[in-house]
């Protein structure tokens, strides 16, 4: 009898400890997916996964735990398909590269990323690094810090002089001859030894640098930096390995010759003409807009001394057209997949994206599904995350009113879950 009650005891015991729910109650509930957003809903989580989404608020079982966001609108975690996560904008930001060790960046990148997850992106794609980017990623994953589900391109890939030359501006005797193993391209062999260099690094992708940029200590900004054979050597050598290849690009011919050889996503696309567009469609590749990027570097290049002149002449240029071509691009029916270029502003910032999205035409809806199902589905991860839906990770942010009415409300987020726990209520 005594063996029977301690069998019933630990059998009762093991039910409760899995039958433990947290209940979401969502006053409206916008999925990541569908065009409209629904009212009243519970969503039922268990461990890291959503198990349901039932109509109307459902009352609790025992050792269920009810959050109570009737008030609020509840979505999928959002996706940033542009970060930089090892830094970000700053005055003294290039000597920098002089005095920072390592160690220094990774400190850093803690916070970065604490500050990220907390504005309601729960998975990041991370284009372009030192290399701590991968460590940062992976301590993320093992759940030694807080911050977003990293997806990174280790070090991006330039040619010398390039946007991604690592010794850009350096005096002579230390700018040396960086090659594949540093992310510099120039020849057809290093663009297959530089992208399985990365491979062996440990990166998710691949990102090039198919143009001139405004950050780098370069005088052009828009100058096709790649031939087309060395970014077909690029794609060919990232699909063998699972990759799919970003390009940042300003200038219009650099950004064609990407989309034409394969080349998923175009970062920025300032000078997009409308026959890069069209290809765009045709090819089924997409635009990163970066739009607060642009903003932001327009900004900062009033302030004298913040950047070196070089810079700051491009940033006068170039930043403040982002804005438009965005919107021809959404005109037009170019794909669009959101992303910031988080690192170039203050991180934590980057729901501004939204508001700048909407002001260039694209409706709410089609903003926030840009940051939710359409990156979730460019990462392969379309059946685990950016949708709410029963089996899918729960990954679920919320914010107070109604972004539909209002697209301000996503600087404010409320409410931030990933895979189950809770970090920010």
């Amino acid at each position: 009898m005594k063996n029977l009650t301690l069998l019933l005891f630990t059998a009762l015991t093991v039910t409760s400890v899995f039958a433990q729910r947290t209940i979401i109650h969502a006053g409206t509930l916008i999925d990541g997916v569908s065009q409209k957003a629904t009212t009243e809903k519970s969503i039922v989580v268990e461990g890291k996964n959503i198990v349901s989404i039932e109509n109307g608020y459902i009352s609790p079982n025992d050792g269920d735990e009810v959050i109570d966001l009737k008030n609020h609108t509840v979505m999928p975690g959002w996706i940033d398909m542009h970060v930089h996560m090892e830094g970000e904008t700053s005055p003294d930001r290039y000597i920098r590269a002089f005095t920072d060790n390592p160690a220094d960046k990774a400190f850093a990148s803690v916070d970065i990323a604490k500050r990220t997850l907390m504005a309601g992106f729960t998975t990041v794609r991370d284009v372009g690094g030192s290399g701590v980017n991968v460590s940062l990623r992976d301590a993320i994953a093992k759940g030694i810090i807080d911050g977003p589900r990293i997806f990174t391109s280790e070090k991006g890939l330039s040619i010398t002089g390039g946007h991604g030359d690592p010794t850009n501006g350096y005096r002579d005797d230390l700018m040396g001859d960086p090659g594949p193993k540093d992310g510099v391209v120039n020849s057809v062999e290093d663009a297959r030894k530089a992208v399985r260099q990365r491979y062996k690094n440990g990166a998710d992708l691949i990102k090039i640098t198919a143009t001139g940029g405004v950050l780098s200590v370069a005088k052009d900004g828009q100058g096709a930096h790649f031939q087309e054979a060395e970014i077909k050597a690029i794609v060919e050598a990232a699909a063998d390995l699972g990759f799919h290849v970003a390009a940042h690009a300003h200038g219009d011919e650099g950004m064609r010759r990407a989309v034409a050889n394969g080349v998923k996503t175009i970062e920025h696309g300032t000078y997009m003409s409308d026959a890069t567009m069209d290809l765009m469609i045709q090819k089924n590749a997409y635009l990163v807009p970066t739009i607060t990027a642009g903003m932001e570097v327009a900004e900062n290049a009033k302030k004298p001394g913040y950047y070196p002149k070089v810079v700051a002449d491009k940033a006068r240029v170039i930043g403040p057209k982002i804005q438009g071509t965005f919107s021809r691009a959404y005109k037009k029916g170019v794909p669009i997949v959101f992303g910031t270029d988080a690192g170039v502003f203050k991180h934590g910032e980057n729901a501004r994206e939204f508001t700048y999205m909407v002001e260039g035409g694209m409706p709410a809806m089609d903003a926030i599904i840009s940051a939710t199902s359409v990156p979730a589905k460019l990462l392969g991860m379309e059946d685990q995350i950016g949708i709410l839906k029963a089996g899918y990770l729960a990954d679920i942010v919320a914010v107070p009113g109604n972004p539909l009415e209002d697209i301000e409300v996503m600087k404010n987020v409320r409410f931030v879950m990933k895979e189950g726990e809770v970090y920010k209520k």
